[in-house]
């Protein structure tokens, strides 16, 4: 199990860490590649494995639901945790509900469990994001439009696989396999980007970050464990569960926070020092997998 679980975690941690090697050595411009990856190689990502047919989406509706209520009860049950510490919520919410689920959950559940873990992890990154630019965005300001989601081409894409996949719509093989090469990219690219961004961001709060370190994975455990039993997850849906519970906060946030000028610095502290303690979660969490909810080979 130790070599399952370091075979898992190790290429995640080396491709990042190449990321912050090249990132220092080069510092290289990470928008550009960050703009091609979430408006080209993600949505044919997404798009590749929501239009197959061989992958039954409506299995993975409780899966969503289940997601959808870790992201938004995290930020429930923070919330008077928030208040009591005299935390500003607007800063310290966010990230404790929005996690990694881009650049450290899909490439995670896939080195974890195996490629059929894909659409399970594509699911998971698509309710965190629609969570994220629509939830996300209001909280940080009220008066955001939320049409502004459907001009995403991770939302276009989610849409267009959907529909292809319900309806029935039968696909040319070699198109598929393009655009799961096309999407293969992103994966490694993820990790990568986030190596090269964790070297703009500081300790400057380092207390909070601590903080939410603690609390980012709690509350999202806390909340799969009687989800998991209500809605009756088993096998690698479970799991999949388990793990997406626990990520880090999302480097999104703190592009987000930057954006909105609601306190980056301390959403800074809390992604990298989030995202540090993962070194420590993660593992533990994938002993309890590996040894209670889906056991490797």
């Amino acid at each position: 199990m130790t070599a399952q679980i370091i075979a898992t975690l190790l290429p995640v941690f080396l491709i990042a860490g190449c990321g912050a090697v090249y990132g220092r050595l080069r510092t290289p411009d990470i928008r550009g590649l960050n703009t091609l990856n979430m408006e080209l190689f993600v949505p044919m990502l997404v798009f590749a494995v929501l239009a197959d047919r061989q992958a039954p989406l409506a299995d993975y509706a409780r899966l969503a639901l289940a997601a959808a209520v870790v992201v938004l009860g995290s930020g429930l049950v923070l919330w008077p945790v928030a208040k009591w510490l005299k935390l500003e919520v607007k800063t310290f919410l966010p990230p404790m509900m929005f996690n990694n689920s881009g650049n450290m959950g899909i490439p995670l559940l896939v080195l974890a469990f195996g490629e059929q873990a894909l659409p399970a992890a594509v699911v998971l990154f698509i309710v965190e994001m629609l969570l994220h630019f629509s939830v996300g965005l209001y909280m940080l300001s009220p008066h955001t439009p939320l049409w502004r989601l459907l001009r995403m081409p991770i939302v276009l894409a989610s849409l267009a696989g959907l529909a292809v996949n319900l309806g029935g719509v039968p696909l040319p093989g070699w198109g598929l396999e393009a655009m799961h090469m096309l999407g293969g990219v992103s994966i490694p690219l993820m990790l990568f980007a986030l190596g090269v961004r964790m070297l703009d961001i500081d300790f400057g709060d380092w207390r909070t970050g601590l903080l939410g370190a603690l609390l980012c994975p709690l509350s999202g455990l806390v909340l799969a464990a009687p989800l998991i039993i209500w809605l009756e997850l088993s096998g690698l849906q479970a799991a999949a569960l388990w793990v997406f519970a626990a990520l880090p906060p999302a480097v999104l946030n703190y592009l987000v926070a930057e954006q909105y000028r609601q306190e980056p610095h301390k959403v800074a502290s809390l992604v990298l020092i989030g995202n540090l303690g993962s070194l420590v979660v993660m593992p533990l969490v994938l002993i309890l997998v590996f040894t209670r909810v889906y056991p490797p080979g």
